[in-house]
C-alpha cells in the first residue's frame, strides 16, 4: 500500500510529466490574431512632450542641441524601429494572420483579450509591459528587437529574426521551436493605509516630486472608496500585476536609507537599513540583480592578495585566473528563468547593534517585507509602482499559474 507521501510525490511526477508534453509544440503553432504592441521611440516622446508647449519643429531640434542629443539621430532610430515593426506586420500578413498594431500607450485588456498572442515590437522595457498585462498561460508573448543596435533585448528573440522575422515565423508554423515557461512573482499587499492602486511609470518620465504627488492622488482615490481601518487589515490584496524580473522596494529619495523589516520562508523577522531591497525571478538574474550582486576583477584580485598573504597558500594571481573566478562567481548568480524560486538581495546593508543582517542575499520561496519607510515604493519591473509605507506589509512568492509563455527558437 502507497503512503501518503509516495503517492503526492507520484501524482507531482505525473503533473510534470503532463506539463512537459504540453511544452512541446505539436504540429507548429500558427495564432489567428496578432497584437503588435510598440514602443515610443525617443522622437515621438520628444515630440509629444514639446507639442504641448507650442515648440515648432525648428524650436525642436535648437532645444534637443541644446540637451546634447541629436534631431536627425533620434529621427533615424525611430525610423529603423518602423520599418522593423513593418516588416513584422507585413510577415504575419502573408501567412493569413489578422494583424493589429497598438502603441505602448493604447495596450490593454480588451487587446489582450482580442489576441491569440501579442508582440512586443521594442526593446526589453516594451516586453516587460507587455507582460504584465498578460495573466493567462495560454496567452504566448514573443519580443523582437527592433533596434538592436541600441538595446540589448535579453527577452526579445536573436537579433537576427529582427530582419527576418519572416523565417521566425516559418520556424514556428513547422514547429520548429520550444515553449519556454518563464516563472513571475505575484504580491499580496496588507496593513495600515494601503493602496493597491498602481502608478504606472511605463509612459512617464517624472521627477520625485511628480511621482510622489501621483502616489498622492491615488491613495486619495483609494480613501474615498475604502471601508473602514479594519477592512484594510482584514485580508491580504493580491496586486493586479505580475513581475517578470523584479521587485524593488526602498526610499523614493536614494539618498535616504530604507528602513524596514523581512521574513524569508516565514522564518523570524529582521530588522533592516539599506539602500533598498531587490527580488528577481529567473528571467531577472540577468538583470538589475546581477549589476547588484557581480564582482569586478579589482575586487576579486584584493581579496586572493589578502588570502594568499594570510594563508601562506601559492594562489596565483595572474590575470587569467583571476578572470576565471570572476566570471565563475557572477555566473552563479544567474539561474534558469523557470526556476520557481526567488533571490532576494539587501542592497548596502547597514549593520550594527540594532540592525542587523544575517543573509545579505539568497534563494527563498517566499518573501514578507514589513515597511517602516516615510516616503517609499514597491516597483514591479520598473514601470509600474504602489505606495509602500510605514505598517505596509508585502508578500512576495510564486504561482504555478503565473508563468508566462514564451518561445525559444530551434536553431
Amino acid at each position: 500500500m502507497l503512503s501518503y507521501g509516495n503517492s503526492v510525490n507520484r501524482l507531482r511526477l505525473f503533473q510534470k510529466t503532463l506539463r512537459n508534453i504540453a511544452s512541446q509544440p505539436d504540429g507548429g503553432f500558427k495564432p489567428a490574431k496578432v497584437a503588435v504592441v510598440t514602443k515610443t521611440t525617443r522622437y515621438e516622446f520628444e515630440q509629444q512632450r514639446y507639442r504641448y508647449a507650442g515648440l515648432s519643429e525648428e524650436d525642436l531640434k535648437q532645444l534637443l542641441a541644446m540637451k546634447g542629443s541629436s534631431y536627425s539621430g533620434l529621427l533615424e532610430r525611430h525610423n529603423i524601429h518602423t520599418r522593423s515593426v513593418q516588416h513584422i506586420v507585413e510577415s504575419l500578413q502573408s501567412e493569413g494572420i489578422e494583424v493589429r498594431v497598438v502603441k505602448r500607450g493604447e495596450y490593454d485588456e480588451e487587446v489582450v483579450r482580442w489576441a491569440d498572442t501579442i508582440i512586443s515590437a521594442g526593446g526589453d522595457g516594451t516586453m516587460l509591459l507587455v507582460a504584465s498585462k498578460v495573466f493567462s498561460k495560454d496567452k504566448p508573448v514573443v519580443g523582437v528587437n527592433t533596434d538592436p543596435e541600441r538595446s540589448e533585448g535579453h527577452l526579445c528573440l536573436p537579433v537576427r529574426y529582427t530582419y527576418a522575422f519572416t523565417e521566425a515565423l516559418k520556424k514556428l508554423c513547422r514547429g520548429e521551436f520550444r515553449w519556454l515557461w518563464r516563472q513571475r512573482i505575484r504580491l499580496h499587499l496588507e496593513g495600515t493605509g494601503i493602496n493597491p492602486t498602481p502608478v504606472d511609470l511605463h509612459e512617464q518620465q517624472m521627477s520625485l516630486e511628480e511621482h510622489n504627488q501621483a502616489h498622492r492622488i491615488t491613495t486619495m482615490d483609494g480613501q474615498r472608496g475604502a471601508g473602514t481601518l479594519n477592512d484594510s487589515l482584514s485580508k491580504p490584496n493580491l496586486l493586479p500585476v505580475r513581475s517578470l524580473n523584479e521587485i524593488f522596494i526602498g526610499e523614493s529619495l536614494s539618498s535616504r536609507a530604507s528602513y524596514y523589516e523581512i521574513s524569508v520562508d516565514d522564518g523570524p523577522w529582521e530588522k533592516q537599513k539599506s539602500s533598498g531591497l531587490s527580488i528577481c525571478t529567473g528571467t531577472g538574474s540577468k538583470a538589475w540583480s546581477y549589476n547588484i550582486n557581480k564582482l569586478v576583477e579589482q575586487a576579486v584580485a584584493d581579496v586572493l592578495k589578502i588570502g594568499k598573504s594570510q594563508t601562506g597558500l601559492d594562489i596565483p594571481l595572474n590575470h587569467a585566473f583571476i578572470e576565471k573566478v570572476t566570471e565563475e562567481y557572477n555566473q552563479s548568480l544567474v539561474f534558469s528563468p523557470e526556476e520557481r524560486r526567488l533571490f532576494f538581495s539587501i542592497r548596502e546593508p547597514i549593520v550594527n547593534r540594532v540592525f542587523s543582517s544575517s543573509r545579505q542575499r539568497g534563494f527563498a520561496n517566499k518573501v514578507c517585507v514589513r515597511s517602516r519607510c516615510w516616503d517609499a515604493c514597491m516597483v514591479v519591473d520598473g514601470g509600474t509602482s504602489f505606495e509602500f509605507n510605514d505598517g505596509a506589509i508585502a508578500t512576495i512568492s510564486m504561482s504555478e499559474e503565473d508563468q508566462l509563455r514564451t518561445l525559444l527558437l530551434e536553431n
